[in-house]
């Protein structure tokens, strides 16, 4: 009886094991079976025709101005729009945590509702915006005197720009959520405490909040990191990486080379120096948090 009770959680346990198995792990094995291998489209009618390339995938790769450029667009996608997304949605769940009434919920659920709304319906929505004839934003330009901006397409700045305010006012709500968990379970004493000492608002952020929150922000910091390393859908859908390459994202990178042009060896050796990228940087920001915790 003892001995069952034992394998009893590794029972449980056993249908997500497999999940990880099947979904997670077998995918990368392949990939980086084919990354050595000069597979496309032609070669899944006849593997015969498959052959093995070492490492020839991985110096063309690290040759490629196209991949080098998307590796720059990538990081400067998550250099800007991560700390824009920590902060909106630590702003917001601040302002949304007084109180409990309906109003307060009705506004949470609205900032809530763009982390499910679908891709496609947002970008149909934020493409009026963005036109550049008669956009929202250029009418609103056009009346203090601006002149018109081509938001998507007018230059590389510009676009990276527009998508990045798309993609944190999408991304913003599930934050929120956690944030907001976050401050509920902060003990109401520590304010009564602070304000009896004379701490004002900002004080009690400084003193108070951020440190009890710290979790939640290097939680949120890590996980909206490597979102952002896989930045695909809003460039995809919005500018198909225009103009000249300007909004290609590594994954977008991965897509074309993949899907589009059909060399599926080249494709993987892209997505494995992808996925060891973002390995290396979460390990990096996790010891990153041990450092500042044992400071």
């Amino acid at each position: 009886m003892g001995n069952k009770n034992k394998s009893l959680p590794y029972l449980f346990i056993t249908p997500a094991i497999l999940l990880v198995l099947i979904f997670y792990i077998m995918p990368i094995v392949i990939a980086s079976i084919i990354s050595f291998t000069n597979m496309d489209l032609k070669s899944l009618a006849n593997f015969s025709k498959i052959e093995y390339i070492g490492l020839t995938n991985y110096a063309k790769l690290f040759g490629d101005d196209v991949f080098l450029k998307s590796i720059g667009n990538t990081v400067f996608f998550v250099l800007f729009g991560v700390p824009l997304v920590v902060f909106y949605s630590f702003s917001i769940a601040l302002l949304v945590n007084f109180r409990d009434s309906k109003f307060f919920s009705f506004i949470r659920a609205v900032f809530y509702t763009p982390s499910v709304t679908n891709i496609v319906a947002v970008a149909v929505v934020f493409l009026y915006m963005y036109n550049p004839s008669f956009g929202l934003l250029n009418f609103l330009l056009g009346k203090i005197g601006i002149d018109p901006i081509n938001w998507l397409l007018g230059g590389p700045i510009i676009s990276k720009i527009s998508l990045i305010i798309l993609a944190a006012w999408r991304a913003s709500g599930l934050n929120m959520i956690i944030f907001l968990a976050a401050l509920k379970g902060v003990p109401k004493e520590y304010y009564e405490a602070a304000r009896i000492d004379g701490a004002g608002s900002f004080k009690q952020l400084v003193k108070i909040t951020l440190p009890q929150l710290s979790y939640s922000i290097v939680f949120v910091s890590i996980t909206t990191v490597i979102a952002w390393l896989q930045f695909f859908d809003e460039p995809m859908i919005m500018t198909g990486g225009n103009p000249l390459n300007a909004t290609l994202s590594v994954v977008l990178f991965i897509y074309r080379n993949g899907f589009k042009f059909n060399k599926f060896g080249y494709s993987a050796t892209a997505s494995l120096v992808l996925f060891a990228g973002v390995i290396i940087i979460t390990l990096l920001q996790f010891q990153l948090k041990k450092k500042l915790e044992s400071d």
